[in-house]
């Protein structure tokens, strides 16, 4: 090994160690602790268990259009969407893993072309991903389940929250009352 592999490999192992040890004093673990516990202790606060898939899994299970949504952050195309036009009394689920998103209660007309809701069923439920892919930043939405990308949030909601929770319907499915 000359001196350019030792360097880059000390640098990718110095690293790795950082994230270790800053994982493990975020959930107050001794250093040293194995990476899968660090996992499970990030995981521990969920009410649910984590849904993790292949690519060749969620292929099977997702339509084309929806793998490139929910697994390739994609966007489909604005007023495209049947959810746009629901409006029964029901619940939005994930579409990878059937996780109760958002409530019909919640919905409300963005005039942007996608369905939009203030507020998810439960914060828990949705988690929140810095997004630097475009010009500015925002604030990306994902399942907390499945980890699946369901769109944006913006803070130019109606009341009570004042959030706009832009999602993707392909990345959704509705489920009657």
């Amino acid at each position: 090994m000359d001196r350019r592999d030792f360097l880059k490999s000390a640098t990718i192992f110095s690293a790795l160690g950082f994230s270790l040890v800053s994982a493990c004093a975020t959930k107050n673990l001794a250093v040293g602790t194995a990476i899968d516990e660090v996992s499970a202790a990030a995981t521990d606060d969920l009410p649910f268990k984590k849904v993790v898939k292949t690519d060749a899994e969620w292929k099977k299970i997702l339509t084309p259009e929806q793998y490139r949504i929910t697994r390739k952050a994609g966007t489909e195309a604005p007023y495209s969407s049947p959810l746009n036009d629901i409006h029964e009394k029901g619940t939005f689920v994930c579409v990878s893993c059937d996780l109760p998103l958002f409530s019909s209660e919640t919905k409300f007309e963005s005039h942007t072309g996608w369905p939009s809701f203030y507020a998810p069923i439960k914060k828990i439920n949705v988690k929140e991903n810095v997004d630097n892919s475009l010009l500015g930043t925002r604030t990306e939405i994902l399942c907390n389940r499945c980890d699946g990308h369901l769109g944006h949030v913006f803070d130019d909601g109606p009341k009570p929250t004042g959030l706009r929770y832009c999602m993707n319907g392909e990345a959704m499915k509705f489920v009657k009352a």
